[in-house]
């Protein structure tokens, strides 16, 4: 049985980092991130493919910045692409700190270069789907949202969602440069820039043009630039101010006792049929490849442990 919503203790630790700011005066608002061991971090969990690991490293980063918007420590953002491409599903879920955990389906797909000779990562994920967004604010349900996937290429496919979902025109870049020989992640960036209300029609443009400048970023950072640097220079006409500044990373936090609350919920008659079927049950969680034994003696316990709630 494969649980894929769970959580381990895992932290990958690195020098990731996340700036949100403003834009002219206001009159917009930016997100950037520095991700290369995020991104690596997830390579080395999920043994993934080169285009695989651009890809999930682009849904991380954008995921991980859409999180650093919730506000308390208990609520979760999830992306979820279903493009139905090769690489099937990509699923990422962030935190307020913009911690963030993911997987897709198939890590190991592999593909040739795409015509214009980079990785082909909108074939991989595909684009005859939909993206949803669900935010869990521990209410009594998680508020849930999708629109259609544009091209698979992820960045025009979170773009298209903050457009059309959350009716916020929105500039998405996601860039992960991979070591070809290798496979190794060498750098990983990214930068959401959104025009606010009453936005001048001026400032739109301005920021439009800056689009050339922005698609270097990962490139800027695989030699070294620091994040601040890179965006005070992209931005050195649009009075840019640093406001926050998070240090994402990828961690899992599944834990056994969350594992065993799963494990109630299926029911008495579910488990009942594990401990006569398979006398036990291992758990594998999606996001770290952690595994978690429970004997038939274990199933018993959370069997009884059902029926006292219930009493």
């Amino acid at each position: 049985m494969e649980i894929s919503n769970m959580e381990n203790t895992v932290s990958h630790q690195g020098k990731g980092k996340i700036l949100r700011g403003m834009l002219c005066s206001k009159a917009a608002r930016f997100i950037a991130i520095e991700a290369r061991d995020m991104a690596e971090a997830a390579r080395l969990t999920h043994s993934l493919s080169r285009v695989c690991t651009a890809a999930l490293g682009r849904a991380l980063m954008a995921t991980s910045m859409m999180g650093v918007s919730l506000k308390n420590a208990d609520e979760k953002l999830t992306t979820i692409l279903k493009g139905g491409g090769m690489a099937g599903n990509v699923v990422c879920t962030s935190r307020y700190d913009g911690s963030v955990k993911g997987y897709i389906e198939n890590p190991g797909l592999e593909l040739p270069p795409a015509p214009n000779g980079k990785l082909d990562v909108a074939l991989a994920v595909g684009w005859f789907g939909d993206m949803t967004v669900i935010r869990d604010m521990s209410l009594k349900e998680p508020y849930v949202d999708s629109c259609p996937i544009v091209s698979g290429e992820i960045a025009e496919d979170f773009a298209h969602y903050f457009t059309v979902s959350e009716q916020q025109p929105s500039m998405v870049y996601l860039g992960v440069r991979i070591d070809v020989e290798r496979g190794n992640t060498l750098s990983a960036g990214g930068v959401i820039v959104q025009t606010l209300p009453n936005c001048p029609e001026e400032v739109t443009e301005l920021l439009t043009s800056k689009a050339d400048a922005i698609s270097g970023l990962a490139e800027r950072l695989e030699k070294g630039e620091a994040l601040s640097h890179a965006l005070m220079d992209i931005f050195s006409d649009c009075q840019l101010e640093i406001l926050e500044s998070y240090q994402p990373e990828y961690r899992c936090d599944c834990s056994r006792e969350r594992l065993e609350k799963v494990l109630l919920a299926l029911g008495r008659e579910e488990l009942l049929d594990m401990v006569e079927r398979d006398h036990g049950a291992e758990l594998t969680c999606h996001f770290c490849g952690g595994k978690y034994a429970f004997s038939e003696g274990d199933l018993r316990r959370l069997i009884n442990e059902g029926q006292e709630d219930r009493a």
